[in-house]
């Protein structure tokens, strides 16, 4: 008679793992447990301000990021990346501040490059001065807040999870469908500019996620994308507000994006596009393009990044 032993089952198998265990582990039970999560970090965060009456505009602002980054990345180290059939963490201080600085500077000179075509379009003309009296909450609210918590859901959460289950090309292809929807509801949206969202900021963003199978630089790229855009004066996905300077649109919507903003222009489509293929390109070449789980053995295992140009298989 054969002795049963440990991790093992009578006749030799290995033990499977209780039911529950691989229903929580199912990445899209995970997906939504993950969201809930975000969702539930996001609203403590706003209710805990409800009872912060007196502070200043700037100094709110600040609380608000502060309190929203900090409770998110409390809950994502503790619960939300241990989460799944592999525990992975898309933000590991290794690396950190190399891939975000990279983030920083392919945003702001992706979205320079966007204004400087528009200004020799005359499509962008600076008209004057602007000031810096907002200076604080344009960096927080249109950038630093909305990179972190954006990239998390859209990339950090959604896409690990929809890329387990259904393979990298369907991550790709949802989130950034859903990407552009969620821009829908934006000041001075039309389904165009939704549409131009999803593929040139839905497409760079993912790529990029992919590329480095980190968060630090889509964060980075979209917070100095949504910078740049605040700081030249032009509308921040339909959210108008008073940059460094003061500037006007003009022109064709189709060049100037019209009021929702050069997001919503061929110049920004065309560059953003462009460059999240040539990255999509670069994970290929990696070996960074998976399959959807029927078709593959086990979860997935992603490399170890620390800068877009150098990567080491784990």
């Amino acid at each position: 008679m054969a002795d049963n032993q440990p991790g093992s089952v009578s006749g030799g198998g290995p033990e499977r793992e209780p039911l529950w265990i691989r229903i929580l582990e199912f990445p899209l039970v995970a997906l939504v447990v993950a969201t809930v999560l975000f969702i539930t970090a996001s609203w403590v965060a706003y209710r805990l301000l409800e009872y912060q009456p007196g502070m200043s505009a700037d100094m709110r602002v600040l609380a608000e990021a502060s309190l929203n980054i900090g409770l998110l990345w409390v809950v994502y180290k503790l619960v939300i990346r241990n989460l799944g059939d592999k525990p992975h963490d898309d933000l590991p201080l290794k690396g950190a501040v190399t891939l975000t600085l990279q983030g920083l500077g392919i945003g702001a000179a992706l979205f320079g490059a966007v204004v400087a075509i528009a200004a020799l379009t005359g499509a962008y003309r600076i008209v004057g001065d602007g000031g810096t009296s907002g200076l604080i909450a344009g960096l927080v609210s249109f950038a630093l807040l909305p990179g972190f918590r954006e990239e998390l859901l859209f990339r950090g959460i959604l896409f690990r999870w929809l890329e387990e289950f259904g393979g990298s090309w369907f991550a790709l292809a949802v989130t950034s469908a859903l990407f552009g929807l969620a821009h829908i509801f934006n000041p001075n949206a039309t389904w165009w500019s939704s549409f131009a969202i999803a593929v040139e900021a839905g497409v760079l963003l993912g790529a990029a996620y992919m590329l480095t199978r980190s968060l630090w630089v889509p964060i980075g790229l979209h917070a100095a994308w949504n910078f740049t855009q605040y700081a030249l004066d032009v509308p921040v996905s339909g959210i108008d507000s008073n940059g460094l300077v003061d500037a006007r649109l003009q022109g064709p919507a189709w060049v100037s994006g019209g009021e929702f903003g050069l997001e919503g222009s061929v110049i920004a489509l065309a560059l953003a596009t462009g460059l999240g293929i040539w990255m999509l390109v670069k994970a290929k070449q990696r070996g960074l393009i998976y399959g959807p789980m029927w078709s593959r053995e086990g979860a997935l295992t992603f490399p170890k990044t620390t800068s877009l140009l150098s990567y080491k298989k784990e």
